[in-house]
């Protein structure tokens, strides 16, 4: 309804329903960036092709840089290039031996080609080596991994992310989502509150950060 009104209110004042209907949604575009962040980010496609070509010229330039490397390896996971991401973490698997965020990247690469063993047991050396890594997102890509041919693993996997990430928003409302995909509609519901309840905990500097989640979480619950 509000929605309506603003087109209304907007078309009186440019005299164009489709450019009112533009100016209403950069608005809110606008409004959500700053005070909600659900919508995704418009520019964040095109940061990430920018430092996906830098980080190429860089390589071109300093083909020994497994700094340049494994960063273009993970942008290129982000836009689902695996196999290249892939072939990138490999070649330089001598220099990361001991890095948790290797082994989770190269997991996670493997685990999106099909080769599940190998993936599983590559991101659990990296959450071995640093249980905290990346947050504990790792444990919720192996639920997701898992929800459909292993559920009670995949739910042990949840149970992981909740033990690390206990006063975060986010973290129960991935795991609400979990559960619910598991057909966990209970545990589902339960973790989306406890998502709400830790967003009204919060101090103010914080719920900027948690208020997205929050808010996916109560929609969440009206479903």
């Amino acid at each position: 309804m509000i929605k309506f009104l603003g087109v209304l209110l907007l078309f009186q004042l440019v005299g164009n329903p489709f450019l009112a209907l533009i100016i209403l949604f950069a608005v809110l575009y606008f409004l959500d960036r700053r005070y909600v962040g659900i919508m995704p980010s418009i520019a964040k496609p095109f940061r990430r092709s920018r430092q996906i070509s830098k980080l190429r010229t860089t390589i071109a330039m300093s083909p020994n840089d497994v700094t340049a490397k494994f960063d273009l390896a993970r942008l290129l996971t982000e836009r689902k290039r695996y196999s290249e991401s892939k072939e990138l973490l490999t070649a330089i698997a001598d220099r990361y031996e001991t890095s948790a965020e290797y082994w989770v990247e190269l997991g996670y690469a493997n685990l999106k080609l099909g080769q599940l063993p190998e993936g599983e047991a590559q991101m659990l050396k990296g959450l071995d080596i640093n249980r905290r890594a990346q947050y504990g997102q790792p444990y919720l890509r192996l639920a997701e991994t898992f929800r459909h041919t292993d559920q009670d693993k995949a739910l042990f996997y949840v149970s992981q992310f909740q033990e690390i990430q206990t006063s975060s928003s986010e973290a129960y409302y991935l795991a609400g989502s979990m559960y619910k995909a598991l057909g966990r509609s209970e545990d589902a519901s339960r973790a989306f509150a406890e998502s709400i309840a830790i967003y009204r905990s919060l101090p103010k500097y914080k719920k900027r950060q948690e208020r997205g989640w929050a808010l996916r979480s109560y929609l969440a619950k009206l479903r």
